[in-house]
């Protein structure tokens, strides 16, 4: 396979063949985008996938990471580590539950990749977010720009405990040689996403909202904030893709953006949900709830080149693709 932009023509090796002989580790695999990654492994034709559940391996504790590395080291190291395991959720959870957001994500990722190194796992793939940015990142956020201030406060704990992954990572390589990579995926959506309203995110919290109020008949549905914010989404099918793209071709420590290059307000986010679930009524803007951070849109010209990874599903499908799977799975009645 070739791809071609202005600066270079790649050849890539075949995605088959990356993947014929290799075990793979995939934490957080039964999750919303790890079941997605394990469903394209298994097409490429992964030797062995390997899904830690939280009820057999805490990865909180070190033990735990330990003990499931050693587990599945027969008769060798595994090949891959794809790290996605992590506590996340919207606006609210992460107000309510920063302690928990920073410590938890932090002691999943930071002795996993210490212990994968010690194990002699051939490379690791930390999956990072987007709230590592600084809350007044230029747009479009450009990976350059990680260390030019403090992200959103809302969600900082979160954002800088997974950011640590990307010093770790460098600083392995630097010393040690340790293949690993640090991804950046932007805000995802799609079927199987979280739609509890405790802890989901934008879209799903507002498909169910807008599911729910037409259901029961209400004239209205409030929402956070002023709807100014802007974001930008990716489909989860796609973030796989990118993921799966940068294990089989990237090499180095430098931080690389996932994206889809499409910005929308959240004010015209709901607007679109609206339309799409039928909910004809009137949108209440409670301004006394966060906006969250301002702008998100990324710069994702570095994974074009490095692995050339170009999302492909249109925002409407994309949205279209998730309300018809929760109403099919959460609405339908058994």
């Amino acid at each position: 396979m070739s791809t071609t932009n202005s600066n270079l023509t790649t050849t890539w090796p075949d995605s088959q063949d990356s993947w014929r002989d290799k075990r793979v580790i995939v934490t957080g695999g039964a999750g919303f985008l790890g079941s997605s990654v394990v469903e394209r492994l298994r097409r490429r034709g992964a030797a062995e996938i390997i899904v830690p559940r939280s009820r057999d391996y805490d990865l909180r504790n070190g033990e735990a990471i330990r003990q499931l590395l050693h587990d599945t080291a027969t008769p060798d190291p595994v090949d891959v580590v794809i790290h996605m395991a992590a506590r996340v959720g919207g606006i609210g959870a992460n107000r309510a539950n920063p302690a928990e957001f920073f410590y938890d994500n932090l002691m999943m990722s930071v002795p996993l990749l210490h212990e994968a190194w010690q194990a002699g796992v051939g490379k690791f793939v930390a999956i990072g977010t987007v709230c590592a940015y600084p809350k007044y990142t230029p747009v479009p956020f450009r990976e350059e720009e990680l260390w030019n201030g403090y992200p959103e406060e809302t969600n900082a704990p979160y954002g800088l405990a997974k950011k640590m992954m990307l010093v770790q990572s460098q600083a392995y390589r630097e010393q040690y040689g340790f293949n690993s990579i640090f991804l950046l995926p932007v805000n995802l959506y799609g079927p199987r996403d979280n739609f509890d309203p405790a802890s989901s995110h934008v879209i799903p919290a507002l498909i169910r909202k807008c599911l729910e109020a037409k259901m029961r008949g209400d004239d209205e549905i409030v929402a956070w904030g002023d709807g100014s914010p802007t974001r930008e989404f990716l489909y989860v099918d796609d973030a796989a893709e990118g993921i799966l793209l940068a294990t089989e071709r990237y090499n180095a420590s430098e931080p690389v953006n996932l994206g889809s290059a499409f910005e929308i307000s959240i004010k015209d986010l709901l607007e679109t949900i609206a339309r799409l679930t039928g909910f004809q009524g009137v949108i209440v803007w409670d301004t006394s709830q966060p906006n969250g951070q301002p702008r998100r849109k990324l710069d994702v010209s570095r994974a074009q080149e490095y692995f050339g990874f170009e999302s492909t599903t249109r925002f409407d499908e994309g949205l279209r693709r998730t309300i018809e799977w929760y109403q099919e799975t959460a609405l339908t009645p058994a």
